[in-house]
């Protein structure tokens, strides 16, 4: 039997602590493909240090030109890898443990790299606002580097990115135009996921994002059971469909 994935992921004082939608892109892709795992949770301020000492590759640099450093991370101790960078991860999972669900099926990886970047642009209108949510839901040593560095990037206090009122009704209506191209996409789909009842990484793409905006305002608020039933309820659909995948163990 192999030994389990050492899995780095964000505290936060959530129940079961997981909150940041990139980390729960990796979270989904070991439950979905079963892969026996464990996590490590690490605070912000603590990131650079790990991955500097477990041999982590940066995922981008800093505005300084320095390395910049950031969860999720892996280290398998089966084959001595450290891989960084969700969609990285997710790429040496499925193709160092094939068994079970394919999440690239041949020849889609450039396809998937283009919806990630299509999702991420869609969300990026309520991002400031999921930044001002999150902030005081992390650990002191984290949300005080949080801060920090979100309000050096903006050149504004985290409670002016999207306060409520007029500013907060604004973003989430470029929100919902933004998500409608990618709705249009989707119709495409003839079942409950993106490649019809194939699950697939641009399924884990969605869960990862969806579920970030979902835990962040709490499943039972206003703010998430209007997402939730933007475009005829797609994303509520899609969460319920990956429901058993968003599990923390």
């Amino acid at each position: 039997m192999s030994s389990p994935i050492i899995f780095y992921d964000i505290p936060s004082k959530l129940p079961g602590s997981a909150w940041s939608p990139n980390t729960w892109k990796t979270r989904v892709v070991l439950n979905i493909k079963g892969i026996p795992y464990k996590t490590e949770w690490v605070e912000y301020p603590d990131i650079e240090a790990l991955a500097l000492k477990i041999g982590a590759s940066p995922t981008g640099t800093r505005r300084n030109g320095n390395p910049m450093y950031t969860l999720p991370i892996i280290q398998d101790p089966n084959t001595g890898k450290v891989v960084s960078d969700s969609f990285m991860i997710a790429e040496y999972l499925d193709a160092t443990y094939p068994n079970g669900n394919t999440l690239f099926p041949l020849g889609t990886k450039p396809l998937f790299a283009a919806f990630e970047a299509g999702v991420s642009n869609a969300i990026r209108d309520i991002a400031l606002l999921q930044m001002a949510l999150i902030c005081p839901m992390l650990n002191d040593p984290s949300e005080k580097f949080f801060r920090a560095s979100r309000e050096g990037i903006f050149g504004m206090k985290v409670e002016e990115f999207s306060p409520i009122g007029e500013k907060r009704d604004a973003d989430l209506a470029k929100a919902k135009q933004s998500l409608a191209t990618l709705d249009k996409w989707l119709l495409k789909s003839g079942g409950k996921y993106v490649m019809d009842d194939t699950i697939s990484y641009a399924d884990v793409i969605l869960a990862g994002w969806f579920n970030w905006i979902r835990l962040v305002h709490g499943p039972d608020s206003a703010v998430w059971k209007d997402i939730a039933g933007w475009h005829g309820g797609r994303w509520r659909a899609h969460i319920t469909n990956m429901q058993k995948f968003l599990v923390i163990y």
